[in-house]
């Protein structure tokens, strides 16, 4: 655990969420300005554009983003001259004769995408770790950061009747509480973002109960957050018969959205639900639209492949419009999915998405009935591992088989074991260290897998 987690987790629970609010003034002067409510309002406007002014949008923007790229980004530029050397005549104009980018190569080279022009001392650097545990750096410029938000605020908020004002709770993986904390509050309350935001990692059933009340006290009118978390919560909700506690809309991200969960969800909190897809390198996303289509947006980024005729999945080869300074063209994002040729009765022209697969991680269980859904902050922050796999074989020990990047080391894989426990509680965490790890037939793999009986689970009163 990081000295300054150290430091906030020893705050007064009042002071932790004054911590948060400053960070959330901050994060809303980046993401958010007086330009925001024209660009929400030109892409509501695009929801409904021909296909022939889709064309023409993109083909400016993907036009501009490659001649930058080849003459601009160090990555590109030396992968283009290396062509012409062995003889590649090949026209960089058209996107078909560019690589496929692998997330490992954005790995090791990530500041080679970033163009030179760029000062990375004045841009956003957001590390995520990616669905496989891939810890990857993107780099942005505010300008690109408040394109992409008004974005979400069209279409993951405005499509269903709430916006940035209104007063919504995030249930999420960061470290908002100790999580050997076993008293409420475990939360806080971030001015800066109207935000609740809430511990996914203390949902246990004993607990679920001050989630609930925290939601009424607080006044909250939407939820965000990881579909295993918001299930849990519902579920309390219902054998409760908590009536005092309704929602606007509840939105998914993160993990699918299956129908049972779906279902449940929405008779818990008497509103309509709705899945959505991103990711942070910002090269594609999809909401789903109030009659229940999966829409991409062609504003975000381009998904080749998107014409699957047999509606099988494909891996997602995207080419991001969003972030010209460091463009990923034709990047391999680790998900698969298809699209539907069909025309949604909600009357936009987004694209329909059929399928996506690649997000559906198990779910882990702690000895306290704790569900643990993602666990990808684990491999944010630098930790050196290519990709890892987080397996549990009982309540008292996970496994983690991981992929070791070059300059892993002891202290390394002790702060592997930390952040493990950080989130788990009290378990014995075994480490192998392996070449590769399995994949299926697709070339996937996944990243959490829980071997726990149903027997066991229901000892839990969980499942």
């Amino acid at each position: 655990m990081s000295l300054s987690l150290k430091i906030y987790h020893s705050l007064p629970p009042r002071t932790r969420s004054v911590a948060a609010s400053l960070r959330g003034y901050y994060l809303n002067l980046l993401r958010y300005d007086k330009q925001t409510e024209k660009l929400v309002e030109e892409a509501l406007e695009r929801d409904f554009w021909s296909a022939s002014q889709w064309r023409r949008w993109r083909e400016e923007r993907l036009s501009r983003l490659l001649h930058r790229a080849v003459t601009r980004v160090p990555f590109y530029r030396e992968e283009w001259a290396k062509r012409r050397r062995a003889g590649d005549k090949s026209s960089p104009e058209y996107l078909e004769n560019w690589p496929v980018i692998e997330k490992q190569v954005l790995r090791e080279r990530a500041a080679e995408f970033v163009a030179d022009d760029c000062n990375l001392k004045k841009m956003q650097m957001d590390q995520t770790s990616g669905t496989t545990g891939t810890s990857l750096k993107i780099w942005s410029t505010p300008e690109s950061i408040k394109f992409w938000y008004a974005l979400a605020e069209a279409r993951w908020r405005r499509w269903y009747g709430v916006s940035k004002n209104d007063r919504w709770a995030m249930l999420g993986g960061q470290l908002v509480t100790p999580v050997e904390q076993r008293k409420p509050p475990f939360w806080v309350w971030n001015a800066g973002l109207n935000q609740l935001y809430m511990s996914s990692y203390h949902l246990a059933p004993d607990l679920l109960k001050f989630y609930l009340d925290a939601l009424n006290k607080y006044r909250i009118q939407y939820l965000f957050g990881y579909t295993s978390a918001l299930y849990s919560l519902a579920q309390k909700a219902l054998s409760e018969n908590r009536k005092d506690i309704k929602m606007k809309v509840v939105i998914t991200n993160a993990e699918p959205l299956f129908e049972y969960q779906k279902e449940t969800i929405s008779r818990a909190f008497d509103c309509p639900v709705r899945e959505t897809y991103g990711m942070a390198e910002m090269v594609a996303a999809a909401g789903e639209c109030e009659m229940g289509g999966l829409h991409q947006w062609p504003d975000a980024g381009i998904i080749e492949g998107e014409r699957s005729r047999d509606l099988r999945p494909r891996d997602f080869i995207c080419t991001g419009l969003v972030n010209p300074d460091m463009p990923l063209i034709r990047y391999r994002i680790g998900d698969c999915g298809s699209f539907s040729d069909a025309k949604c009765a909600c009357g936009r022209t987004l694209p329909l998405i059929a399928e996506i697969e690649g997000r559906s991680d198990d779910v882990l269980y702690t000895s306290d009935g704790r569900r643990i859904g993602r666990l990808d902050p684990i491999f944010k922050n630098g930790l050196p591992v290519i990709e890892a796999q987080i397996i549990q074989n009982s309540l008292r020990e996970i496994t983690v088989r991981y992929v070791p990047a070059e300059d892993f080391d002891q202290s390394d894989a002790r702060n592997l074991s930390n952040r493990i426990r950080e989130r788990m509680g009290d378990v014995r965490v075994k480490l192998e260290k392996v070449g590769r790890l399995p994949r299926t037939a697709r070339g996937k793999f996944r990243a959490v897998v829980c071997n726990l009986s149903k027997e066991e689970k229901s000892e839990l009163a969980i499942d």
